[in-house]
């Protein structure tokens, strides 16, 4: 076996099973489970229809490279999106389809990273920290050192890369970004995001920004980082690749549906690797995508189901905890009396709610611009989900509310 499959660290949702497998929840409350990020909102009727009305092309193999209509439709989803000008994107280079952005967002680094470099420093990937775990494990099955810049509260949740030591910058081949962020809901602007690939010109990398949270925003639409590569003149989108996701935007997490868009030379490469593992998405997937994105009302009626659940969440848990609205995304990133493990643990079993507590979502080990965020940056927090029924979310609230107050009262 690979050596390096023992450095892969449990996924913190096993850490959870750990940590709640010894107790028995109050089961006289029906169980609310906010720990995972599985949209609970119906799809639109129309994306469904599309998927059986194109079932028979299921007896043909299909491309990795994907349908042109695919590529086309994301594309010019991608330029209105973010202020592109009509045909920036080029379907036949500059898009690729992929079966989920958690299977692109591993895979990429494989095509990208070089082991074995001719300066012969082991390669870095920079992630920030609290981050998606994925990350970590493509650096490691990848031969790179996961290095992790914290972003914590004082940092505004957003992790500053240019703060760290240009020998150490030297050494990294690849940024993570996810903006907006999970776990915490901060986006990155556009100046920073601007500044950021000017310090990957600087130093050589590759920025892969995650922006699957992209479209479930509460005020404005935050930009993206072809956004920010076009407005600065870079009409190649050299080093910058953008994922994007269907299972957010149009809940569809189980039609495992995105694209990847950005730099053609490093697109093109990653088709050849992608052609070699078979990552082909079934047709009748790719038609109900093809209509996903050429649509925008269904993703509106979705952002207006979670600014009512995000509304009704602040007014409940702002006279108890110090909550923060998210600049998007549909998390809530929590600082809780007694540390996110200890709360977690009471919340199940006295109020049967499931989250999951920040500390498994971050190292312990990150780098820290300033000394009051080092350490582990999820350690006091938890991530809740707002995503299910927007009744249920209701009463999800108000149960951790109560817990709050009772660990607040030293209960």
């Amino acid at each position: 076996m690979n050596p390096r499959l023992n450095h892969l660290e449990p996924y913190p949702f096993e850490k959870l099973a750990t940590l709640l497998a010894n107790t028995t929840p109050e089961t006289s409350l029906v169980p609310i489970n906010l720990s995972i990020g599985e949209p609970k909102h119906p799809p639109a009727p129309f994306l469904l229809d599309a998927m059986r009305d194109s079932l028979i092309e299921v007896s043909k193999y299909p491309s990795t490279a994907g349908m042109p209509e695919l590529r086309r439709a994301a594309c010019q989803w991608a330029e209105k999106r973010y202020g592109l000008d009509a045909g920036a994107l080029d379907p036949e280079r500059n898009l690729l389809p992929v079966n989920g952005t958690r299977e692109a967002l591993f895979s990429i680094v494989q095509a990208v990273v070089d082991p074995a470099p001719k300066n012969r420093s082991k390669p870095v990937v920079l992630m920030p920290n609290p981050f998606y775990q994925i990350y970590e494990g493509a650096a490691i099955m990848a031969h790179a050192e996961p290095v992790y810049m914290n972003a914590s509260e004082v940092e505004g949740f957003l992790p500053d890369f240019g703060a760290l030591p240009p020998s150490l910058l030297d050494r990294v081949q690849l940024l993570y970004l996810c903006t907006p962020s999970n776990p915490t809901g901060a986006a990155f602007s556009l100046e920073r995001l601007q500044t950021l690939i000017q310090l990957a010109d600087r130093h050589d990398f590759v920025i892969i920004s995650d922006e699957c949270y992209s479209e479930i925003w509460y005020q404005t639409p935050p930009p993206g980082i072809l956004e920010a590569a076009w407005r600065a003149g870079r009409r190649d989108f050299s080093r910058c690749l953008s994922f994007q996701s269907l299972s957010k935007r149009s809940n569809l997490p189980g039609a495992r549906s995105g694209f990847v868009a950005g730099d053609a030379s490093i697109l093109k490469k990653y088709l050849q690797l992608r052609t070699y593992t078979g990552c082909s998405t079934p047709p009748f997937i790719q038609r109900a995508a093809i209509a996903a994105w050429l649509d925008e009302s269904h993703v509106e009626d979705n952002r207006v189901i979670y600014r009512q659940k995000l509304a009704e969440a602040l007014e409940i848990l702002s006279p108890v905890l110090p909550v923060k609205a998210p600049d998007a995304g549909f998390y809530l990133w929590l600082k809780v009396p007694s540390g996110g493990e200890r709360f977690a643990h009471r919340l199940y079993e006295r109020y049967n709610v499931t989250v999951l507590p920040g500390a498994y979502l971050s190292r312990a080990n990150g780098l820290a611009t300033h000394p009051s965020a080092a350490g582990n940056p999820g350690e006091a927090c938890v991530r809740v989900a707002m995503v299910a029924s927007v009744e249920e979310n209701r009463e999800a609230m108000q149960r951790i509310a109560a817990c709050a107050r009772e660990l607040q009262a030293g209960n």
